[in-house]
Formats: C-alpha cells, structure tokens, sequence
C-alpha cells in the first residue's frame, strides 16, 4: 500500500512473533477490529488461537515450519520480502512476481537473555537465549518505517490501539518513525548487554575504561525533576565489556516514568535487592521511609507501609518477590505512585488495575556485576562503583560493656543493610526485621536522630539504631537513649569517639563499630 500524503498508511496484514505475551491479546483483538489479518508463529500463534483469536501460522508465508530446533523460522524471504519491500509500484509488482505478500506491521520481542544471564552467566543453555529472528524482523521493519510500523514492547501497545482508533486502522508517518527509533534503540541496547555478557573479564572492578559511549535510551520521561524540565536517560554503550547493564523495566500500567521516579526506583530496587528474604521498600525523593522484611511479601508490605503513615504518600514501592494471592491488599488505603515487581499473576494486576494514577512495572535485574553508578558535576560524569560491600560478623567491635542481644544484633544487620541508602546525615531504628524510624537527609546527626525517632514514637523503645557515619557529638546518643533505644551501629572514627562510647556506656546502651562508612549524597 502507497502511503497518501499525509503519510497515514493503513494497516492490512500484521506479523506477531512475541517470547512475552503480555497485552499481545489485546492488541490483536485491536487490530482483529480493524479486520487486520493476523499472522503469528507457533509460541505466539498458540496464545492467539486460545483466546479465539483468528490467527494464521506465518509458517504459510515460508512454506519451512522450524529448523534447527526453532533457531530458523523467521529468517525467510517469505517474511522478510513482505516487510523490507519498497511501497512502491515497482516494489508491489516484484512482491507478485515472487508471490509474497505484504505485511504492514511487525510484533516482536527478544528472548530474555539478559534474564537467563542474571540466573547463571555460565548457563549451558545460554546461547539459546540470544534472538537473531526477532532482532531481525524488528530491523527489517524499522527500515523500512515509509511502510511497515514495528512493535517492539508491551508498553507501546496501549499508544499504538489508541492511534488506530483515531486513525480508522492506520497509523502516521510520525508514529512509524517513532516506532522505528525505538526499535533500533532496544536492538542496540540487546546486542551490548550480549556484548557485555559473553566478554571475557578484562578489567577488575576497581579499573575504569579509558572512554565510555552512551546512547539514548528507549525509555521516555514524561519529564525531569520538575515539570518544566525535560528529560532523556541514556545508556553504555561502550566499551562492550565496561559493568553498567541497565535495569530491564517495563511499563504494566500507567504513565510514563518522570526522572524523579526512576531516581526512586533506584533506591527501591537497590533496598530490596540487600535481602534474601521477601522483603519491600518504602521510598519517597529516594530516600526510604519504610522497609521491612518478612515470611511473605504480604507480611513485608504491612510492616514497611506501616513506619511512616504521613511519609509514604505517593510513594514508590518495590518488593524482590512476585505479587500473588491478594498480597496488593496491604496496600489498601496506601496512595502509591509506583510499584516496582519482578512478577505479577494476572488476578494481582486486574486488582491493581483499579488505582488509575499507580504506575506498575516488572523489572528485570541487570545481568553485569558489580554495579557502577554515575551522575553529573559541573559538566563532568562521575563514576563509581556501586556500594556491594557487606558487613561481616568480625567487623563488629564491641565498645560498650554491655552486648547486644542475639535478637539486637539480626535488627542492627537489617538496620545498617537500609540506613546504607538512606541521605546523608542518616539514621534507622529498627525493630526485628522493620524499620520503625527512619531519620536522613538532615545537616547534622543528632537532627538525623532527632528526626527518626520523632517518626518511631512509641516504638524507638526497644528498637537498634544504625547511623551512616559516626556520631561527632555525644548528643546523638543521649537523644536516642531519650527515646528508649537500647544497641547502636556505627562507623566510628570521629575526635569525641571516647565522649560518645561514655555516653552510651551510662545509658546502658550496646554499641558496636564498623570502622567503615556508608555515605549517600
């Protein structure tokens, strides 16, 4: 089909080939209303024939099924030669002359090979996991965006039906060029995490590249920090084997993320990410409010929403377990902003469908270790390496005449593991597995403790207390033992460290030092 001036085409045959089904039902059901025929290989195909959909196997258009145990299906002139074809009178009568037929839209995701290489990046299987089909059906159709539009992610979907609509079964100039700028970006950004995954180490973690390339990255910003602020993040590029994969997101429901969300789900993701039990986060301007940890992913969802009742209004939340089994219903009466999962059962999402302004995503780890993190200063990048450091048993130097309780110690590892993503000035009492306080961001400590055990209330007695940096001041102390808590983690290492251990020793308090701080601006 010629497109008009306008560039408006309208869409008559549509190729699906997905490895992530989400919203492919819907969308065909869009395009089955505009009679827009339906092709689709076997995996997809399948998913389509159960929800009654009336789908034809792209099998017909190739004529070869699958070879090689599925590593060819796609590859054919039968597909390729109807997407890459000029709309053109000469291009029309070379698809007749080797009777193929066009296909105006293309429907396609990779297999997840940055999710199998999380899993074990010496998997036998793990070259399986890389697309080559896929990769090529997205490039062939972006090429040729004068013709063809190309889906490459359930969250262009909602967008892509809504325009059809709009268009009475087409769809714009703009949009296929859009459309084909993001599918060139996400084959990009697939081929460096491969790159990076099968690069042998060449670097240990404390070595910098000489040159760092990023690109745009396919996800779009409603806006910056502030509304009249725009906004683009990017991603590395190069070098292939430099340790910066990004986080795979994708949007469930929704609008798109502004900068301050992904600023927050940073912090979520790198909380939860501390424990291996089912555990949630709490953040609001990225910093946690609420954290706990719990025998199931409900249990940690009441406790870390219960810290800070005020606080964690339009807050972002991420739990390191899928939502099953109504677990979203201790969220009830909790303005959320946004829920970061790594899965969902599609009753958690109908459930959640009902909170028309709560952004919900499933995120996929990034496969490279150890984590680098940059920002800018006075025009330049700064890069470091993530903070993975763990704090071990033997690192606990006792000062106090009295010890901490086996009970004590457990809450003093969970309050350290969160006080680490706090800002600085920070401070956490916690009590088991919960925080209870949260106190960060402040100019001076005592403030910081001031702050956290104002949130605590009743609850600081009883409660542990991990402090970011040391206490320059006894005052912090005497504050906390105010408020009745009974054991203190921290650095050490200030001047008045003799004043401040004083302090605690007359208060009866158990105090612990680290020797090493946990500093987050």
């Amino acid at each position: 089909m010629v497109p008009s001036s306008s560039g408006r085409i309208p869409l008559h045959r549509a190729l699906l080939s997905v490895y992530d089904t989400t919203g492919v039902v819907e969308l065909a059901r869009s395009l089955h209303r505009f009679s827009i025929e339906l092709r689709a290989t076997r995996g997809t195909l399948k998913v389509l024939e159960g929800a009654q959909l009336p789908a034809r196997p792209a099998e017909e258009l190739t004529g070869i099924g699958e070879w090689f145990g599925g590593r060819v299906k796609t590859l054919h002139p039968g597909l390729l030669g109807g997407i890459l074809a000029p709309r053109t009178p000469e291009g029309t009568a070379e698809l007749e002359r080797h009777h193929l037929l066009p296909i105006d839209l293309v429907v396609v995701n990779f297999y997840p090979f940055g999710g199998r290489y999380a899993e074990d990046p010496r998997a036998p299987d793990l070259e399986e996991f890389i697309d080559i089909g896929g990769v090529t059906l997205a490039r062939a159709a972006a090429k040729n965006h004068a013709g063809v539009a190309v889906l490459t992610s359930p969250e262009q979907y909602a967008a892509f039906a809504d325009e059809l609509d709009r268009e009475a079964g087409g769809v714009t100039a703009a949009t296929r060029r859009s459309l084909a700028a993001a599918a060139f970006e996400r084959t990009h950004a697939y081929d460096r995490t491969i790159a990076s995954g099968l690069s042998a180490p060449g670097r240990t973690s404390a070595e910098f590249p000489d040159r760092l390339v990023f690109v745009r990255d396919a996800t779009t910003l409603r806006y910056g920090e502030n509304p009249h602020q725009a906004a683009q993040p990017y991603v590395l590029a190069e070098p292939p084997n430099a340790p910066m994969v990004p986080v795979g997101l994708e949007r469930l429901q929704g609008e798109p993320l502004s900068y301050t969300n992904l600023l927050d789900l940073d912090t979520t993701l790198g909380i939860v990410e501390e424990f291996p039990t089912p555990a949630a986060a709490v953040v609001k301007h990225a910093t946690p409010t609420g954290v706990a940890s719990g025998a199931t992913i409900r249990e940690a969802l009441e406790r870390a929403v219960a810290t800070d009742p005020v606080a964690r209004y339009g807050c972002a939340i991420a739990v390191n377990r899928p939502l099953t089994g109504g677990e979203s219903e201790s969220l009830k009466g909790v303005f959320v902003d946004l829920l970061a999962v790594p899965e969902i059962t599609p009753e958690e999402r109908d459930r959640l469908a009902r909170r028309k302004k709560l952004k919900l995503l499933r995120v996929t780890p990034a496969p490279a270790r150890p984590r680098w993190e940059a920002r800018s200063s006075l025009g330049r990048l700064l890069v470091q390496q993530g903070d993975q450091r763990q704090l071990t048993p033997a690192e606990l130097k006792l000062v106090t005449s009295r010890a901490a309780t086996v009970e004590e110690i457990r809450a003093l590892d969970f309050a350290w593991r969160v006080v680490r993503h706090a800002k600085s000035n920070a401070v956490v009492l916690a009590r088991g597995s919960s925080t209870v306080g949260v106190g960060s961001g402040q100019p001076t400590r005592v403030k910081a403790v001031e702050l956290a055990c104002e949130v605590a209330g009743p609850r600081a007695r009883g409660a542990v207390l991990a402090s970011d940096a040391f206490f320059p001041f006894p005052d912090g102390v005497e504050a906390a033992a105010r408020a009745g808590v009974t054991a203190i983690l921290q650095p050490g290492g200030s001047l008045r460290d003799p004043e401040v251990i004083a302090a605690a020793e007359a208060h009866g308090i158990a105090m612990y030092l680290t020797g090493w701080r946990v500093f987050r601006h």
